[in-house]
């Protein structure tokens, strides 16, 4: 087994504030995702010491699958990367991007693009193909995981609803309606609240 620490992606929360840093949802996707994948805006650190440094963002893929009108669910299970939320309802597949997934001539929007879809490969196994587009960024410092991470929600129009698990940390999968899950809310980690609370206000469903 190796020892080597996972290195991933942050950006600085000051530059992040520079470019407007906000609360909840943003749909400007254009104004902070070409920018975070700039070379010099961008640097690579140990897992450990970043989850401890509010000074840092993390930049994490957050993907929301759907299907007929349904969206996909999880638990988390005890295996999951992030302690913090185990046992948490949610309804979306979250990574960091790592340095493997760095292109080969330089680091830019396409590494975070084979981010994406290496995170959708590892965690969940799909009988069918996909096509994705991000949506909006999503941050909440009002929690201490929160604050040191940066989400891109992407959303995930699947071809069919054959998904299962690929991973020990996703548990107790399955699609609901968008009521469905309003309905038991409180189960869900606070970045799946924000997303299910704003929606209408993406205008994807």
């Amino acid at each position: 087994m190796s020892n080597i620490e996972e290195q991933i992606l942050v950006v600085k929360r000051e530059f992040f504030d520079s470019l407007g840093s906000f609360q909840g949802l943003c749909r400007r996707v254009d104004d902070y995702l070409p920018a975070f994948m700039k070379k010099e805006n961008n640097f690579f650190v140990p897992r450990g010491a970043a989850e401890e440094d509010p000074t840092l963002k993390q930049i994490i893929p957050y993907a929301v699958f759907r299907h007929g009108g349904r969206i996909l669910y999880y638990t988390r299970g005890a295996k999951s990367g992030e302690k913090r939320l185990v046992a948490k309802s949610s309804i979306g597949i979250g990574g960091h991007v790592n340095d493997s997934d760095e292109s080969l001539s330089h680091l830019d929007q396409s590494t975070y693009h084979n981010a994406v879809r290496r995170e959708i490969g590892e965690e969940l196994r799909l009988g069918g193909g996909f096509t994705e587009r991000a949506v909006a960024l999503l941050n909440d410092d009002s929690s201490e995981v929160g604050r040191v991470h940066l989400g891109i929600v992407h959303i995930v129009d699947l071809e069919n609803d054959s998904v299962s698990a690929g991973e020990k940390a996703i548990a107790e999968l399955g699609f609901a309606t968008r009521a469905e899950l309003l309905a038991r809310r409180d189960t869900f980690e606070t970045w799946s609240q924000i997303v299910l609370d704003g929606l209408d206000e993406l205008d994807v469903f």
